[in-house]
Order: structure tokens, then C-alpha cells, then sequence
């Protein structure tokens, strides 16, 4: 099992995430979405690795087969625990790529670590700009709706879970077998991870982030039916706001593209991956 350390906490014990790195070729990380890990991104691994790439995945602390500290739960620290992952493997020219909180990863990446040793990068139904209610966004959540979910976590985070996936997959034409083994990669996340990223969200704005021109080749891929980060208010303001981007839009997908749209998906992103630093996207695939 690989694991590598990014830290230490306060009693010396070793912080560590486990990871996969498979194929050859232009490095790619894909940053997987909560409440799953790694695994979620099978189909395009399968697509990237056998189309040339080199393709990394690991678990985010709390979750999937990595170590599950008490604390740790915000951007920043997924931002350090990331530049960790792309130093220990000395990655260069890397294609990052995010679906849901991990877009909020790469985004606090960008802005953190100046975008070190990234080429270009990818959002998937992401949770940027924000997901909290403001003047600027006034159709995000309320303190409320994140209090209720850290509740039905605490109450009994598998029936929790069952409903998540259900909302994100139920109803989309994808197999009820499909639907279980998604379900079964948010097992084994911690509690403490699981309402620590709620929390999260509730308190992140990712705006000040964006703002800073992350000019490189990219895509901004959502569904325009998506009911956890919705299109107008995530999908279309993250794309307006990265003077970069092309905007996919999945018309009528939900949130969970990588099973829902899998095979569009992972050819969007490979044509990601090929396209030159200094050239224009390719057309999307329908």
C-alpha cells in the first residue's frame, strides 16, 4: 500500500495519504469529491492511463484508506497536503483536476502555492466561488441547511450517506449495483472529516482565490441540473471568473458526473491533458 506523509500532528504521530500513481506519461491528479475517495475516479483512470497518461489519485485525510486526524478539515490544509502529494512525487507539468470540494482544493492551490508545477486544471460540478449565501450570491446556502446536515451526520451518517448518493445518482439511469458501490467508498471516511468539510463549506469563500487571474488552460464541466452546487451559482460564476476556462455544460446532468456522464467525461478531460500550454481547448465532446 503506498502512503506518503505530509505531517505530523502535535503528539509527532505521522499524518499519511494513501495513493495510486498508474501509467506513464504527462502527470494528471484527480482530486476526488466528498464524501468518497479515491476510487470514485475508475473510469477515468482507465480512459487517462490508457491514453498516454501518468494518473495519480490519493485519499483526502479523513477519508478512503488515509490517516483520519481530529483536525485538519479546511482549504488551506488540503492545499498544503496537495503541494506535499506534487513535491514527494516531483510532478511537473501536471494537470490538476477537481470534482466538488476537491475544485475548491485546486482553486486554493492555485492561489496558495502560486499554481507550482501545474500546466492546466479542471473543475468538476464544483463548489467554487461559493456555496454560502451573500450579497453576491444569494441562491447559496444558509448557515441552517450546513447546521442540519452536520446533525443528520452525527445521528447516523450511513443513513445520511444513502440519501446523499441517492440525490447525487438517484433517478439518472445508472445501475442500482453502480449506485451501491458508490455509497460503499464513503464508508469508511471519518465523522470527524465528514462534518469537518461541511463545515468547510460553510465558511469558505473561494472568490478572493479566483480573483487572482489563475490564466492557464481549463475547464469548468458542470451539470446544468445539479442540485448540490447549482449551475448558475457555482458552474457559470466559476467560469466567468477564471479568464482561462471553457465552460462544458452538461445539459440536463446532476452532480455526480464521474458515473453519471463517466465516458464524456473522461474524454473531456484527455482532450484537457493534450491540449498545448499556449493553445485553445478543443471542442467539446457530445
Amino acid at each position: 500500500m503506498s502512503m506518503l506523509q505530509v505531517e505530523t500532528d502535535s503528539l509527532g504521530r505521522p499524518i499519511e495519504l494513501y495513493y495510486e500513481d498508474i501509467g506513464y506519461g504527462p502527470p494528471v491528479v484527480l482530486l476526488h469529491g466528498y464524501p468518497f475517495d479515491h476510487a470514485m475516479w475508475e473510469e477515468q483512470v482507465f480512459t487517462l492511463a490508457s491514453g498516454g497518461c501518468r494518473v495519480i489519485t490519493y485519499d483526502r485525510r479523513g477519508f478512503g484508506k488515509s490517516s483520519k486526524p481530529a483536525d485538519g478539515y479546511n482549504f488551506n490544509r488540503f492545499a498544503d497536503d496537495l503541494k506535499a502529494v506534487l513535491e514527494t512525487l516531483d510532478l511537473h507539468d501536471v494537470t490538476l483536476v477537481g470534482f466538488s470540494i476537491g475544485a475548491g482544493e485546486v482553486v486554493r492551490y492555485m492561489s496558495r502555492h502560486l499554481g507550482q508545477r501545474v500546466t492546466r486544471f479542471a473543475l468538476v460540478s464544483a463548489v467554487t466561488p461559493s456555496m454560502i449565501k451573500s450579497k453576491d450570491n444569494p441562491d447559496g446556502a444558509d448557515d441552517a441547511r450546513f447546521d442540519d446536515i452536520c446533525t443528520r451526520i452525527r445521528a447516523d451518517r450511513f443513513a445520511y450517506l444513502d440519501q446523499f448518493v441517492d440525490q447525487i445518482l438517484g433517478g439518472t439511469g445508472v445501475s442500482r449495483v453502480m449506485v451501491d458501490w458508490v455509497k460503499s467508498l464513503a464508508e469508511p471516511a471519518s465523522r470527524i472529516a465528514m462534518i469537518g468539510c461541511v463545515r468547510a463549506f460553510a465558511d469558505t469563500e473561494f472568490t478572493g482565490d479566483m480573483g487572482a487571474a489563475i490564466n492557464l488552460p481549463s475547464l469548468v464541466i458542470h451539470g446544468t441540473e445539479d442540485r448540490v452546487a447549482p449551475f448558475a451559482t457555482n458552474g457559470k460564476r466559476t467560469a466567468d471568473m477564471l479568464p482561462g476556462s471553457v465552460l462544458r455544460a452538461y445539459e440536463g446532468a446532476g452532480h455526480g458526473l464521474f458515473a453519471t456522464h463517466g465516458a464524456m467525461l473522461s474524454e473531456d478531460l484527455l482532450g484537457l491533458v493534450r491540449t498545448p500550454p499556449s493553445h485553445t481547448l478543443p471542442p467539446p465532446v457530445f
